[in-house]
């Protein structure tokens, strides 16, 4: 377990802290909170708390929101301050005293976020740790604390209501079906244990958050652990002080009720079926809500748009109630626990105020690795097994799921017994549960005809396939009668352990993994049949549009479907499948699939977010060559980062078959063994990683890539060399080559491969890359050479030295290829840019366009660059944005614009510091030059001086400006009478840049009147 800070602060001040805003009557509290709001109140720069976050927090989550805003120091004067204003004199001289106690801290201290959301692998909590901490802490938060004395009417009230949630868990827990040879684990790691102590208390105060989420896959014990917070509750050994209620709403059970009140919802678990709803409301701080299963719930689109709900008497929808609830407007001071599936955390957030996400991992690796050793007995065997899932990330990623590690080892297990040949290396995800399922199915007891089977089996598919697009996992009689599911069928999938009975609702079935129904629901899209899951378009386009989301989505279980159709498609599985359920494959599937593939040509696919790695993924899951060949035959363009093995396994299997791919965007940082280039690649093994980056580098040869962009990589001198060797190849046809950020920066003098000799290539971008003398020199001197054709080069941000400029300086006199030049972001200052000037008059010098944004020039740069100008009739364009060039400075380039042979057509000089003296100059030389289309002077104080001298000019008959950019130049609505008389006046002028200056309303209307 990893944390972003190593907390300790002083439990004593924050007790003291906490006691005082304990003190405060409710008015008072108000009034703190309303303080909360003002600037004045909280001492300058201090970051203002958002009111929505305030109005219903109690104080012992005030002081946890007040340590997200401010240091321990920060939290002591803004009290003080705020105690001051509200005239509390004594706390005061406490709080004074306080803070000059010894070792108070006096800045800002690490903390953790109570409201950060964890981010996966921030924090493994397997649910028996969670509560067994919860327990603990509760039991430890104060020893002398007791129960507060209540009437004993309530407490009548309250013991029959523990027993009957005691008795409503264990019945829910006794409904759940297990499989017989299914094993149980509980491992608990001292690093967890004190991870989660941390977690749960980030500042030592014992102050608790109002709401908590616990987000997870599917199956790895969110809703287990929400079962044993009420059941430890009603048992008086857990929250038995905090909370008087513990009320569990389960979101699929309420989703189809008939509209009720709040206090109609609480009465449903009571005992007399009558709640004290006033004794509830009287002490709202002592309930908590535990809602379980929020991906079951539909957020209404009218939600924002209806008047907020605080009548607990007020009958709703059940989904609405919640709502508010989730909102804090109905009972705002209580305690809610809510559970999720991942995929449904962001519609989450935008309801929840302050909200702590606890990330659920289910299995850790160690508890899978256990479970395997434990189901299979022989060590030897299930390590060999182990060591084999864990190479498969997917499948590996899955077993997190207690019942996803009984699914493999049940099939493996089978899979061995019936064949003593048996391979693992040859097993897909896919190919695992399609022998799970064949091999269950085959044993079972349906009395159903041959004719039947079939149509019950798409039936079924169909009812997991509608699930899925609509996100409903629970599915009650009747949905199960829509499909024509027959009794004997549900019954043998329940006994099967394919499906089971729903805990809390007793006519509702569940898949008993959701990846048994995102497999079937997958499998539907193979079977044959043209009707669609849904009722609206034939499956086939119900297909494409299910493609079209899993592969520009990130969501994990669309993702897992899309690769189990493909693999779905691998003949031997499919025969599989027709052998044991009896039903055909659609023959139409492959041609279906090509037909999509071929509509990916139309679409922008890097620009739409388009999966490729996943997309790869399924291919490979596949195994059919000549079908991924055919259906990557239409890909154009990919966007692939290899980080790790998985990766880079999918992407040379894929990448070698992408013949008429002619732009790629590769990033590597997977390891790929350094060896000699000796190595005979006939006798690698497939799965070498060394064989793998050969495939993945064939690419480069196919005859059709004329861009590469292989930035932020990380590489070794052979995989350098290896790539570099392809790039040369006689059929490489490649035009681009992008390098920036690449790890480590001396094998980019590999690319001296690549450039020596080679003609085809005409751009090279080496930004962001320190090149230090070694490499710079050695690419300087190679682009030198006779048949080297580089045309674009840009070396923004490579920390060039002055010796590197020399060389740079000799290579643009020695050929007259080179266009384009962009060295922004470097230091080239005055010295660096007379070199360059010197190379700019050379009569073989042939550049047009040369950037030099932030390279730290002065007015002496100018002087150089100004006289080069002069000499020099091939440079076109010229960007000095962000450089102190001053009005001096503005002034020497002005003597080279106003000569009318000036040959620049195009002049950055936004963020330069010069002013309205600096306009002056550039109106003066403008009235002499007829070339210049385009000038940017954003971001200098030039105001409506600057801009007047301008426009004097720009009503010049002889001025060809197209394109004026006077952003952030601290324009006033003065200034728009003289725009507006040039905007009238001009023919040329019909690009105008005038964001970021205060222009009211009256400016823009006058500049508005001349442009209508």
């Amino acid at each position: 377990m990893t944390s972003s800070a190593n907390i300790y602060v002083d439990d004593g001040s924050y007790n003291k802290l906490l006691s005082y805003l304990m003190g405060l009557d409710q008015p008072q509290l108000e009034e703190f909170k309303i303080c909360l709001q003002s600037s004045q109140l909280l001492l300058g720069n201090f970051q203002q708390i958002p009111w929505a976050n305030l109005k219903a927090i109690d104080p012992t989550n005030l002081l946890c929101l007040l340590s997200e805003y401010f240091s321990e120091r920060q939290i002591w004067e803004v009290t003080l301050s705020i105690f001051d204003n509200m005239n509390l004199t004594s706390q005061c001289t406490e709080v004074r005293a306080m803070m000059n106690v010894p070792g108070l801290p006096v800045g800002p201290v690490e903390r953790a976020s109570v409201t950060g959301h964890l981010q996966p692998g921030y924090l493994n909590i397997p649910p028996s740790l969670f509560i067994a901490e919860l327990a603990q802490t509760q039991g430890s938060q104060d020893p002398s604390q007791e129960e507060p004395e209540v009437p004993e009417e309530e407490k009548d009230h309250r013991r029959r209501y523990r027993e009957r949630m005691k008795a409503k868990i264990l019945m829910m827990w006794d409904n759940i079906p297990w499989p017989e040879d299914h094993i149980y684990l509980r491992n608990v790691t001292e690093k967890e244990h004190e991870g989660l102590k941390s977690l749960l208390y980030p500042n030592r105060t014992g102050a608790q958050p109002q709401t908590i989420v616990l987000e997870g896959l599917a199956g790895v014990g969110k809703t287990t652990l929400a079962m044993k917070v009420v059941l430890h509750w009603a048992e008086g050994f857990l929250f038995h002080q905090r909370f008087s209620y513990v009320f569990f709403i389960s979101c699929h059970k309420v989703r189809d009720m008939k509209d009720t009140t709040l206090a109609g919802l609480l009465s449903w678990d009571w005992p007399d079926s009558q709640a004290p709803i006033e004794a509830l409301m009287s002490r709202p701080e002592s309930l908590l809500f535990v809602i379980d299963g929020f991906e079951e719930m539909d957020v209404p689109s009218t939600l924002d748009e209806s008047p907020p709900c605080k009548d607990w008497y007020q009958q709703l929808p059940v989904n609405r109630i919640l709502f508010y609830l989730l909102k804090k407007e109905l009972v705002p001071l209580a305690t809610l626990l809510i559970t999720t599936k991942e995929y449904r955390t962001t519609d989450l957030k935008k309801l929840l105020l302050n909200p702590w996400f606890v990330q659920i991992v289910g299995f850790t690796e160690g508890d899978r690795e256990e479970y395997f050793i434990r189901y299979f007995g022989d060590q030897n065997k299930a390590k060999k097994i182990w060591h084999w899932v864990r190479k498969n990330e997917s499948l590996f990623h899955f077993c997190s799921a207690p019942m996803v590690c009984w699914t493999v080892c049940s099939c493996l297990k089978r899979q061995m017994a019936r064949n003593p040949h048996f391979q693992l290396s040859t097993q897909t995800t896919t190919s695992l549960y399609v022998y799970f399922f064949s091999s269950l199915l085959d044993t079972a007891e349906v009395s159903l005809s041959d004719q039947s089977w079939p149509d019950q089996w798409r039936a079924l598919c169909s009812l997991a396939a509608e699930g899925m697009w609509f996100w409903k996992f629970t599915f009650a009689k009747k949905d199960l009668k829509h499909r024509h599911l027959e009794a004997p069928v549900i019954g043998s999938l329940l006994r099967l352990n394919i499906l089971r009975k729903v805990s809390d609702c007793e006519d509702c079935v569940t898949f008993t993994h959701q990846s048994f129904q995102v497999f079937l629901g997958a499998m539907f899209y193979v079977l044959r049949g043209v009707r669609g899951s849904i009722g609206g378009p034939p499956k086939h386009q119900e297909m494409k549009v299910l493609l079209n989301d899993a592969l520009a989505d990130t969501n994990f279980y669309w993702n897992q479907m899309a690769l189990f159709f493909f693999g779905l498609l691998k003949r031997n599985l499919a025969e599989e499948l027709e052998d044991t359920l009896r039903c055909k494959m659609s023959p139409r599937t492959t041609d279906e699939l090509l037909e999509w593939a071929d509509e990916l040509e139309s679409y922008d696919l890097v620009s739409s977010c388009f999966e490729f790695l996943h997309f790869f993924e399924c291919l490979y899951e596949t195994r059919e060559e000549n079908f991924v060949r055919q259906i990557l035959s239409h890909l154009l363009e990919a966007d692939v980062d290899i980080f790790g093995s998985l990766q880079l396994q999918v992407s040379s299997f894929c990448l070698k078959h992408c013949q008429r791919l002619s732009k790629l965007r590769l990033s590597v940082s997977s390891a790929i063994p350094q060896t000699e280039l000796t190595f005979n690649l006939e006798t690698l093994e497939p799965h070498s990683k060394i064989r793998q980056w050969q495939d993945v580098c064939s690419v480069f040869s196919n005859g059709n890539l004329t861009e590469l962009d292989f930035s932020n990589s990380k590489l070794n001198a052979f995989s350098m060399k290896k790539l570099c060797y392809e790039l040369r190849n006689p059929r490489c046809k490649l035009q681009k080559l992008t390098c920036k950020s690449i790890t480590p920066v001396r094998i980019l003098k590999e690319l001296v491969l690549v450039l020596y000799g080679n003609h085809r290539l005409t751009h090279l971008n080496l930004s962001s890359n320190n090149l230090g003398i070694p490499v710079s020199t050695m690419i300087f001197k190679t682009l030198r050479h006779s048949a080297c054709n580089i045309q674009y080069l840009c070396l923004e941000k490579c920390n060039l030295s002055a010796a590197s400029y020399q060389d740079l300086a000799l290579y643009l006199t020695s050929t007259q290829r080179t266009s384009r030049l962009c060295l922004g972001f470097n230091p080239l200052r005055d010295e660096g840019v007379r070199l360059l000037c010197a190379s700019l008059t050379h009569r073989e010098c042939a550049l047009e366009r040369l950037v030099l944004w932030f390279c730290q020039l002065g007015t002496s740069s100018c002087k150089y660059l100004s006289d080069a100008l002069l000499k020099n009739k091939s440079l076109t364009h010229l960007n000095l944005r962000k450089n102190n060039l001053r009005d001096e400075g503005v002034k020497f380039l002005c003597k080279a614009l106003s000569h009318p042979d000036c040959s620049l057509q195009n002049l950055d000089l936004s963020d330069c510091s010069f002013t309205a003296e600096g306009c002056q100059e550039l109106a003066n030389a403008l009235q002499h030059n007829c070339n210049m289309k385009i000038l940017d002077i954003g971001s200098n104080d030039i105001q409506d001086d600057g801009v007047k001298h301008l426009c004097e000019v720009l009503k010049h008959p002889k001025c060809a400006l197209n394109t004026l950019g006077l952003e952030k130049c601290n324009l006033t609505p003065a200034c728009c009478q003289y725009l507006s008389s040039v905007l009238r006046s001009s023919k040329s002028l019909f690009n105008l840049n005038l964001l970021g200056n205060d222009l009211e309303p009256r400016g823009v209307s006058l500049k508005k009147s001349c442009t209508t």
